[in-house]
């Protein structure tokens, strides 16, 4: 009966729309201490200026960059290093990059000019725009007779630059798109044949139905099952750059608003460590984020344009936040040094770990140079940073189900899983997949969360962190059984320091195996995740730890907690826990590591003779308490828990930096005495040092009493409260 209950309780939740709207981040203090990010722009230019250098080591006296590995130009590396070169000279850098940059113009519109056969790899709609918007880059840099050179070449029709134009549909649709309203406005095609082609590319071209079918205004690519993150920032990106370059046709009005819309829902998938979304084909490259960051940039400005500060402020942080995280696959290893991964590891590029076939060392090396030289010159005004969404929290959300993906976040405590896993392979890879595939917190190295999950394609081997259960005498894990289990996201209340929700596991295909509900309770500090199922079966937790990264990490498994940490000479101390709670847990560790994008995954298996089995996900800083002390200190209750790094009482939270919840009254020291009564009920938020309330805020106006001190409080508007009185 319990079990037919539980299953008519999924098929309820997956029956349900998603929300109306998009979660709102309306609170401004954030758990953790919070300070900006104050990244000059010059940043940009210094990592631009490097990867040229390193890409300049492989160009031919012709003018084209040779991939290293292939030894032949591949695909858009040309145009794409000729535009970041041509980004440091207007910028009044990299004077001694000249005749590289010069030469590379020279062979790209020269390829160009012979139509798409005379392009590498068909690739013509990947060099429209870079081409065409390095022109003003050059103006003051070569003569005039060069620049009419370069524009007689970039003349020809769209139809002859690209190969097979009527069905190039996918993504690849948006480059033209952008590439050829950029020639409109530099005088090299009239802008009745580029309205025309964006027009139809929009409306009959599929454009229109890819982003406006999606409930958050995400980008579908269409490309993979279910869809790619990676991708859509693609596809939405070009289109973003379209909308603000002044496109004016008959659905520029439209376009806009879906790709706002587009870009505030990323807002919500950024980790607080920068990193864009896993999931889709080529996810976890490098270059992903420096998508993320541009339409960051792009979208700090317009904000900025249409006076909304704050929002304005939120995008320049999560582009600071984006651009900040790439540094971590910076490599220094020859002949690789002043490079970085193409993808998120440290693995020799030889090995191709996590790549797609299209992923190689020049052309990935150049979308990341000119992505970045366009966020440079994208970030026009100084504006004053705001706390990301990811790093305040306050919202669980699922996307729209043919992304299958789910985010949740309370205090900068951020967690990313897969409703949904490939069953079908792309270039023989399961791109997404099923179930919890990240851990990230404020201020911590996320790589260590993991990043991501993995499902083998040749091995049919997975590890997330989900359910694992008996099958006769054999273990089976979630991660694997993509084609037969869906799962449904619950949200039970959200709060910034506060979030309580469940995935809901069931299996789809009619095979009858045991349903799963994973509960988790969201805290600055950690996850509680509480597995059950309402089958009799033996069944217990996956914990997937990182151990290798192309560099050994430390893995220990003490008892009831695994952990690994980077070795002192690559890491800061960080380190994940996974402590597993109930008194009986056996965790085991011999079944061998998968490797993901990230790394080599060991899947360690916890199970217990309860009916539940209670995980705490730590993410530890080093001067965090020990995984060990937090494990002695922890005691579950019926409305929450408590240990060291704070308590859960209801709908109320108090940590070391931050306490608050929704309710009248709290007590901060736990004598049983409350130190702050409001009013009215209310949500609210503290920030605390050394047990003292040093900044409010609530969501309404409301009287308060914090500390013994008499305060009066608007809505959403926090209060800084110094020593001896409240103030603003």
């Amino acid at each position: 009966m319990l079990a037919a209950l539980f299953l008519m309780a999924a098929a309820g939740a997956a029956a349900q729309d998603l929300p109306e709207c998009l979660p709102q981040v309306p609170y401004h203090l954030t758990a953790r201490p919070w300070r900006p990010l104050d990244i000059p722009p010059d940043a940009y230019l210094d990592v631009i200026e490097q990867l040229c250098h390193f890409s300049a080591r492989y160009q031919e006296q012709g003018g084209a960059i040779i991939d290293p590995l292939l030894k032949r130009e591949h695909q858009y590396a040309t145009p794409y290093f000729a535009f970041a070169v041509g980004a440091l000279l207007h910028a009044g850098r990299g004077h001694d990059l000249l005749q590289s940059g010069v030469r590379a113009m020279d062979h790209a519109t020269a390829c160009v000019a012979r139509g798409h056969s005379g392009i590498p790899d068909g690739h013509g709609e990947f060099f429209l725009a870079p081409l065409t918007g390095a022109l003003r880059l050059y103006e003051d840099h070569v003569p005039e007779e060069v620049l009419h050179r370069w524009r007689q070449r970039l003349h020809l029709p769209i139809q002859e630059v690209i190969q097979d134009i009527r069905n190039r549909t996918n993504n690849w649709r948006t480059y033209a798109m952008k590439g050829e309203w950029l020639r409109y406005r530099a005088g090299l095609v009239d802008r009745r044949t580029a309205v025309a082609f964006i027009e139809d590319a929009w409306l009959n071209r599929t454009q229109r139905e890819r982003i406006t079918s999606d409930k958050w205004s995400l980008y579908q690519d269409w490309s993979s099952d279910p869809q790619s993150h990676a991708v859509e920032a693609v596809g939405r990106g070009n289109l973003l750059a379209l909308a603000v370059s002044g496109y004016d046709g008959h659905s520029a009005e439209e376009i806009r608003r879906c790709v706002y819309s587009g870009t505030q829902t990323a807002l919500l998938l950024q980790d607080p460590s920068g990193q864009c979304p896993p999931n889709g084909r080529t996810d976890n490259h490098v270059f992903n984020d420096v998508l993320y960051q541009l339409a960051f940039e792009i979208m700090a400005e317009e904000a900025a344009k249409q006076g909304d500060d704050r929002l304005a402020g939120q995008y320049r942080r999560a582009a600071g936040l984006s651009f900040r995280s790439i540094a971590r696959w910076r490599r220094t290893d020859r002949p690789w040094t002043d490079s970085y991964s193409i993808t998120k590891n440290h693995f020799d590029p030889p090995d191709r770990v996590g790549y797609q076939p299209a992923s190689q060392y020049s052309n990935y090396t150049g979308a990341v140079m000119y992505h970045l030289a366009e966020a440079f010159l994208s970030h026009q005004t100084d504006l004053p940073e705001s706390p990301a969404p990811a790093e305040i929290g306050g919202y669980a959300l699922a996307m729209d189900p043919r992304f299958g993906s789910a985010v949740a976040n309370a205090g900068g405590m951020h967690i990313f899983a897969n409703l949904r896993g490939d069953s079908v392979p792309k270039y023989g890879v399961y791109w997404t997949s099923l179930g919890v595939v990240r851990f990230a917190r404020m201020g911590w190295d996320s790589r260590l969360g993991p990043s991501d999950g993995v499902y083998d394609a040749t091995m049919r081997k997975g590890v997330t962190f989900g359910p694992t259960w008996l099958e006769g005498n054999r273990w089976v894990r979630l991660a694997e059984q993509a084609k037969h289990y869906r799962g449904t996201l619950r949200v039970d209340s959200v709060h910034p320091l506060l979030v309580r929700c469940s995935i809901l596991y069931h299996c789809v295909t009619g095979i009858g195996g045991p349903a799963f509900s994973h509960d988790f309770v969201l805290t600055p500090d950690g996850v509680l995740a509480t597995l059950r199922s309402p089958n009799d079966i033996s069944f217990g937790v996956t914990l997937p730890l990182l151990e290798n990264d192309g560099r050994p990490l430390e893995r220990r498994l003490s008892g009831n907690i695994a952990a690994v940490t980077f070795p002192d000479d690559l890491g800061n101390g960080d380190e994940q826990c996974f402590i597993v709670l109930n008194e009986d847990a056996v965790l085991s560790d011999n079944e061998d590591p998968i490797q993901s994008t990230y790394g080599w995954l060991r899947p360690v298996r916890a199970t217990t003779k309860d009916g539940s089995i209670h995980t705490f996900v730590f993410p530890r800083n080093a001067t965090d308490p020990q995984a060990e002390a937090v494990a002695e200190s922890f005691r579950l209750a019926p409305n929450g828990f408590s240990s060291i790094l704070g308590r859960v009482e209801g709908t109320l939270y108090v940590g070391r930096t931050s306490g608050g919840g929704v309710g009248r009254t709290a007590d901060l020291d736990g004598d049983g005495r409350a130190d702050i009564a409001f009013s009215a009920p209310c949500g609210f938020l503290l920030q605390l040092e050394n047990g003292r309330v040093t900044a409010v805020e609530t969501d309404q106006d409301v009287a308060g009493e914090i500390q013994g001190k008499h305060v009066q409080l608007q809505r959403f508007e926090p209060l800084v409260l110094d020593e001896e009185n409240a103030i603003l």
